[in-house]
């Protein structure tokens, strides 16, 4: 679970619920409930959504709601020193014997690496194969971040349509002027309900998937260069040091020591 975006999403409703309850105690909240305001904002910017995707993709992006609460188990570090241990083996035993090594590897896509080393793959062919399978993966993720982004558009835009219906209906009532003040208040609900949409949900669960899936791009790079400095035979302090190029400087001294490559 990843818990900033538990507490961001638990946080940003709470501000919002005490700012109403603040200022009208709690039967204010029944000024911000409104059906008609809800289905407008919510049905109508969904049905924008999919107007925009096939169903297929429709379907997957609602899908990709709990993907921002998931934690990402990547660790750029953990896997240097997998690398670094991979290129010790490789330079004691021979590049054959990483095909028993990777028996005990999890990361699907370094197991696949390996593979196509053991093999004897040619480098720029590996690389090829391997890249194509990251950008295959970031395309995935690039239409999941589209979803919500363009919802994230679409929530506001619905919200300003039902405050126009809104407006409409309270302007042909104007002889009852009793009912102005109320009705304005609903037209204005759906404003609310498109903000809420946009910048408490839509917005920051774009972000977080741009971040997990930059995140993830980087360690499939690193997995690259990494296996493709085993099969050309590199030193392993020097693939060890290139590959800590892609950590921050307060990361790199976090490598565990038995991991380091051996001259």
């Amino acid at each position: 679970m990843d818990i900033a975006s538990l507490l961001g999403v638990i946080l940003g409703i709470g501000m919002v619920l005490f700012g109403i309850i603040q200022n009208g105690g709690v039967p204010a909240l029944l000024n911000f409930l409104d059906a008609p305001s809800a289905i407008i904002t919510i049905g109508g910017s969904l049905s924008a959504v999919l107007c925009s995707n096939k169903l297929s993709g429709f379907i997957a992006g609602i899908k990709s709601f709990a993907l921002p609460f998931k934690e990402k188990s990547v660790d750029p570090g953990e896997t240097i020193n997998k690398i670094i241990e991979l290129s010790n083996v490789s330079r004691k035993e021979g590049l054959l014997a990483l095909e028993e090594a990777a028996g005990s590897i999890d990361n699907e896509f370094l197991k696949k690496g390996i593979m196509l080393v053991v093999d004897g793959t040619d480098a720029e062919l590996v690389r090829g194969i391997l890249e194509t399978d990251m950008l295959s993966m970031e395309e995935r993720h690039k239409k999941t971040i589209s979803f919500w982004e363009f919802w994230g558009e679409q929530g506001p835009a619905w919200g300003m349509i039902g405050t126009l219906i809104g407006l409409i209906n309270m302007l042909k009532n104007l002889e009852d002027s009793s009912t102005i003040g109320p009705n304005m208040a609903v037209a204005l609900v759906t404003t609310f309900y498109g903000s809420l949409i946009a910048n408490w949900l839509c917005a920051p669960f774009a972000n977080k998937l741009k971040a997990n899936n930059e995140l993830e791009l980087t360690l499939k790079t690193l997995i690259i260069e990494g296996l493709l400095s085993i099969q050309a035979g590199e030193n392993p302090r020097v693939i060890e040091e290139k590959l800590k190029s892609f950590l921050s400087p307060d990361k790199r001294e976090v490598l565990s020591p038995e991991g380091g490559g051996e001259e």
